[in-house]
């Protein structure tokens, strides 16, 4: 399996599906199911029961998991393609199309 390239805090865009275009910042990062959870992106209407947090129950919206293949890495305002080089003992991730670090 190949390594995720994305982390929780990242800013990516995504670049298919009904939210293409938009951007976030990712809440959490699911590694098994490669799933990923962007902030304002893939909303949708949940419907809850009453409950000890949501007293009063009924629709909350929220957001959904997008795959991980229809987001990217956002640096400097662009997605870009992010791989992996090992400066001095530490690894770290890099922007492919400038060489610059991101971490």
């Amino acid at each position: 399996m190949a390594t995720m390239r994305i982390k929780k805090g990242d800013n990516v865009q995504v670049i298919a599906g009904k939210d293409k275009g938009k951007s976030g910042k990712v809440i959490s990062v699911d590694y098994k199911k490669r799933k990923v959870v962007v902030e304002g992106v893939n909303m949708i209407a949940k419907h809850e029961k009453p409950s000890a947090t949501n007293q009063d129950g009924g629709i909350v919206h929220k957001e959904a998991a997008l795959d991980l293949s229809n987001v990217m890495f956002e640096h400097n305002g662009k997605p870009v393609r992010i791989g992996f080089r090992v400066d001095g003992e530490k690894k770290v991730r890099f922007d492919r199309k400038s060489g610059e670090a991101v971490d």
